[in-house]
């Protein structure tokens, strides 16, 4: 059956317990890759990394970064799959330039050979004002990452699979077990995907709650 994607709105939630047994499919692995990777983000510049864990060895090295809320422990071991949201720690020239020429081999710039000259030196204006004049350009490389989290969580429950988005991680052992920082990114997110316990995920049981449009929404 067919379902817009308010019903996925509705219908998804944080899922509290998973069932281990339950396996994410090969082909489903594939189209998560594809949503993380065709995320949106300020100007494409796509300031991110994911580690992605589904064998017993890889989600025992995630869950080395909730031993400070082991609340979290089980559904990153129980769950089918884990992915680790990580964002950069600098988003320098050669980087900024890597981005450009995959945009020219995607054939961005095939129309207007000029605009390619155009969106790197855009690129760089906003990048150099998050840098120069509001200082938080760690803050919006991050601001990136969760709009890829967002879209993410709701692409996955349109194919069925329950996902829990995790704050509740110690970033430095994270980022510690997973060599990160050398590679130049950090922890940010960790997100378990799989299937719920029927049993023993009360969330999957409770209604829905949400601020009516009263408080949440001005039309003009």
């Amino acid at each position: 059956m067919d379902h817009d994607i308010i019903h996925f709105a509705k219908l998804r939630h944080t899922t509290k317990a998973y069932d281990a047994s339950k396996k994410i499919s090969d082909e489903n692995v594939e189209k998560i890759k594809e949503l993380l990777r065709f995320s949106p983000s300020s100007t494409n510049a796509q300031p991110w990394h994911f580690v992605i864990a589904s064998t017993k060895e890889g989600k025992e090295l995630v869950a080395k970064g909730t031993e400070a809320y082991p609340f979290n422990t089980p559904a990153i071991l129980n769950a089918s799959h884990v992915v680790v949201f990580c964002t950069r720690l600098t988003i320098e020239q050669d980087f900024l330039l890597r981005v450009l020429e995959q945009e020219a081999k995607d054939g961005r710039y095939d129309a207007d050979p000029s605009f390619k000259e155009q969106m790197h030196d855009g690129r760089n204006f906003f990048i150099d004002l998050h840098k120069q004049d509001y200082k938080d350009v760690q803050h919006w490389m991050d601001k990136q990452v969760y709009l890829n989290v967002g879209q993410f969580l709701l692409g996955v429950a349109t194919m069925g699979i329950d996902a829990t988005p995790m704050e509740g991680i110690d970033v430095k052992s994270l980022d510690e077990a997973l060599g990160l920082r050398e590679r130049g990114y950090t922890s940010l997110v960790v997100v378990t995907l799989g299937y719920h316990d029927v049993t023993n995920d009360y969330n999957s049981k409770l209604t829905k709650s949400r601020l009516p449009y009263s408080e949440i929404l001005t039309e003009i």
